[in-house]
């Protein structure tokens, strides 16, 4: 019988070494969704076990509810981790050890934390007899961490019908404890639920001109155009764009702290915010980051061809001018192609999902403060938000003050603390039980 404590469950899956290298390259996958598979099988509910290539194992079971004319909630989460290099760590990386009131190891806070809540709860509701008041799909996948293509995203193409009669959707990046000052000294303590994310566009860029020899006058050297470009985009500084996720979150936020907000002068509001600035300001703009360059091949030979990638994150409901304006900064010679493209997310705010998310924190910290807020990176969203799935990033979770919980996914030293897992449990039981 597997055990369940949060704690040890989630233990159990850091130990098992799910590192995702990207291209492919993965191992363990399998192992976690299996052991998941007899967790969830002790609890008396059965899963299956889907594979995208073999080792990419992406397991799913559906948990009737009380009320089984209600739409469907899907539960979802990656089991696969970034690697980690045991040198540089205090503690070996998959271990799995407690030490000083937090476990550690890849994994605790991306996210092995939150699918440990989950076989939790599960065994907790399952022990005692209790049923979620609505169907709840468990789907755990593999290669979150790369693109998905073995993951989520292939199993929502292959196997669409899994989640058939799903409404909603909770995930990774949200509800956990966010200690910011307030105006008056008071602690305010911000739960941010996901209730948006960028999308995705990553961008090659292609410049041609003309071959030669790096000693001579050349007017079309191809280098010469790529770096240009990618000035531009580098030194463009993209127009505040206010989401409504965004816009509600500046507003409670400034109420909570006792800030002054002026929409009309978002730089000046998020310098007012201190330390809550940092939940918003990578998603008050769209951004164009050059990341990868790629020319030339000896030193007094001029090529051809040079190559860039560009991350370029895009807000909702952008899109289309965000990339015309690319156009315009990137000028003649330069081509440009998507090697990624995965749109925003945008769920409901004010939701009755969001006030039962805010009812399950309040309910565990009477003095939460829940707000909406936009992710600036992406998650698994991004696949299940074409099926109408409203998508929320809710992964419970206490943290202590001053704890550097945003530096810990693929950090070193990633942990988490032991109190705040068992306060997410249960944050979590609460909301499957009422929402």
């Amino acid at each position: 019988m597997a055990s369940t404590d949060v704690v040890e469950l989630c233990a159990e899956l850091v130990r098992i070494d799910t590192s995702n290298r990207g291209g492919g390259d993965a191992e363990g996958e399998r192992p976690a969704a299996e052991f998941a598979a007899g967790v969830l099988a002790d609890a008396g509910v059965d899963s299956k076990i889907y594979e995208s290539a073999p080792g990419r194992a992406n397991l799913v079971a559906r948990i009737p509810g009380a009320d089984r004319d209600l739409p469907a909630l899907l539960v979802q989460g990656h089991l696969d981790v970034v690697p980690a290099e045991a040198g540089d760590w205090s503690v070996p990386p998959f271990a799995g050890e407690v030490r000083d009131g937090f476990l550690w190891g890849r994994g605790t806070v991306d996210m092995k934390d939150f699918c440990a809540m989950v076989l939790s709860v599960v065994q907790t509701l399952t022990s005692t007899g209790r049923r979620p008041r609505r169907d709840v799909v468990l789907a755990f996948v593999a290669d979150e961490e790369d693109r998905g293509d073995f993951g989520a995203h292939w199993l929502t193409t292959a196997h669409r019908d899994l989640f058939e009669g799903c409404a909603v959707a909770i995930s990774e990046s949200g509800a956990y404890t966010y200690h910011v000052p307030a105006t008056d000294g008071r602690d305010v303590r911000l739960y941010p639920v996901g209730t948006a994310e960028r999308g995705t566009a990553h961008l090659r860029l292609t410049a041609r001109g003309r071959a030669g020899h790096g000693s001579r006058r050349n007017d079309e050297n191809a280098v010469v155009r790529l770096v240009g470009a990618l000035h531009r985009l580098a030194e463009h500084e993209w127009p505040v764009y206010l989401t409504p996720t965004v816009r509600a979150f500046l507003v409670r936020t400034g109420a909570a702290l006792g800030v002054k907000v002026d929409l009309c002068d978002v730089d000046a509001t998020l310098a007012r915010l201190g330390p809550a600035a940092a939940l918003v300001e990578s998603t008050v703009r769209n951004s164009t980051t050059p990341t990868v360059l790629d020319a030339g091949y000896k030193v007094n030979v001029i090529p051809s061809e040079a190559e860039a990638l560009v991350d370029t994150r895009v807000l909702p409901g952008t899109e289309t001018s965000l990339m015309s304006e690319v156009d315009r900064l990137l000028g003649p010679h330069i081509e440009r192609e998507f090697i990624a493209r995965q749109p925003p997310v945008q769920a409901s705010l004010d939701s009755p999902w969001f006030h039962a998310m805010a009812d399950a924190l309040r309910a565990e910290d009477p003095e939460a403060v829940v707000v909406p807020y936009c992710m600036g990176g992406g998650t698994d969203a991004k696949a299940f938000t074409p099926l109408g799935i409203e998508c929320y990033g809710f992964a419970p979770l206490w943290l202590p003050e001053g704890f550097p919980y945003r530096a810990m996914a693929h950090g070193v030293d990633e942990r988490v603390p032991v109190e705040g897992l068992r306060f997410g449990a249960r944050v979590l039981e609460r909301f499957l039980t009422t929402c």
